[in-house]
């Protein structure tokens, strides 16, 4: 969960925050952890797809 964290502020700007009001804040983060699950899960079908084909082929 830290490493999730980390990766927040270092990699999606979210060490500050570029909206201002509670709610623009919250949105923001809402968005930056949307778009690492995004990636999470784009990275897990890679995976998925890789060990699949080797097995077929």
């Amino acid at each position: 969960m830290e490493r999730s964290f980390a990766d927040s502020k270092e990699l999606h700007g979210l060490r500050y925050c570029w909206l201002r009001g509670l709610k623009n804040a919250s949105e923001q983060a809402l968005l930056t952890a949307a778009c690492q699950n995004i990636k999470k899960i784009a990275t897990h079908l890679a995976r998925l797809e890789k060990v699949c084909c080797n097995s077929l082929g």
